[in-house]
């Protein structure tokens, strides 16, 4: 049991080091800000908040809206708080190449860092120890919209988002239109390749987890 724990942590990493790198793809595009740092960026215009306070505000609010949603909040959810923000940061420092300048270029560049993301995604899903707040979010709605498929979920998901950021005056670029549509498309895609669908997951909490690791988990 304890063993299975600690290779789900592992799932955990490793997913979420293949999501930083597909995140790092679509920076490094630099044909448009993704949605959700659109609507960042239009609260910061609006409000005291620099855009990275706004960002953190955005993911309380998500997450609050994951628990009245009974989504679990588990080990995957602290570490992907952790490391996430980290590893992009890594792919970014490393990265020898200057920001692309092409938009032919930035726009498959783009995409495939959809498909590291959905990959990632699926990686540490599978550990079964809860989701970040913004991918909590898109399974708590496709659980309420079982008939739509996942990925479609997530365009309808992005697409609220940006007419948010948009309204408050958030920046919005080619890749952010192209990203609305994209990365739902791409999630649906490689989702039915690698049969996978993450409204199936039963996530345990932290709570259960740690009783797992001590023991007393309810027989």
């Amino acid at each position: 049991m304890r063993s299975r724990i600690i290779l789900g942590w592992l799932k955990i990493v490793i997913g979420l080091f293949i999501f930083s790198f597909g995140v790092h793809l679509t920076i490094f595009a630099n044909i448009g800000l993704a949605p959700w740092d659109c609507l960042g960026m239009g609260i910061s215009y609006h409000t005291p908040l620099s855009y990275g306070v706004s960002m953190m505000v955005i993911a309380l609010v998500v997450l609050g809206i994951d628990l009245i949603m009974r989504e679990r909040i588990g080990f995957g959810t602290i570490i992907d708080a952790l490391l996430t923000g980290n590893f992009i940061q890594f792919f970014n420092d490393i990265n020898p190449l200057p920001l692309n300048e092409n938009m032919w270029i930035g726009i498959p560049i783009m995409l495939a860092g959809f498909v590291f993301m959905s990959l990632g995604m699926a990686v540490y899903m599978k550990s079964e120890q809860g989701c970040g707040p913004r991918d909590a979010l898109l399974v708590g709605l496709g659980k309420r919209m079982g008939r739509i498929p996942i990925g479609f979920v997530q365009i309808i998901l992005w697409a609220v988002v940006l007419l948010a950021g948009w309204l408050l005056g958030g920046p919005v670029g080619i890749g952010t239109l192209i990203s609305v549509v994209g990365a739902g498309l791409v999630m649906q895609i490689v989702y039915k390749v690698i049969r996978f669908e993450p409204r199936k997951i039963r996530h345990r909490g932290v709570v259960e987890v740690t009783k797992e690791l001590l023991g007393k988990a309810e027989k």
